[in-house]
């Protein structure tokens, strides 16, 4: 249960931080949740793709503000077409 609540939580920071850093503002509790959620399963393949592996707090926020950086950029440039 107590994983459960960090991965909430920390998807709730990271998609708080990749809002305001592509949109400019947050997505509200639980737009920056599932936002940070998806970061930070993207995230995480991500940075094991270019063989970045640790097991710490900031491993793991950095891979999901990475992960949903990457997941609004998709989605802005689906939204375009």
């Amino acid at each position: 249960m107590d994983n459960f609540l960090y991965f909430i939580l920390l998807g709730a920071i990271a998609g708080y931080v990749s809002g305001k850093l592509i949109k400019g503002e947050s997505f509200g509790l639980l737009g920056n949740i599932v936002v940070g959620v998806v970061g930070a399963v993207l995230g995480g393949w991500i940075f094991d793709q270019v063989g970045i592996q640790e097991a710490n707090i900031l491993y793991s926020l950095a891979a999901a503000v990475v992960g949903s950086v990457a997941f609004l950029l998709i989605i802005g440039l689906l939204k375009r077409k």
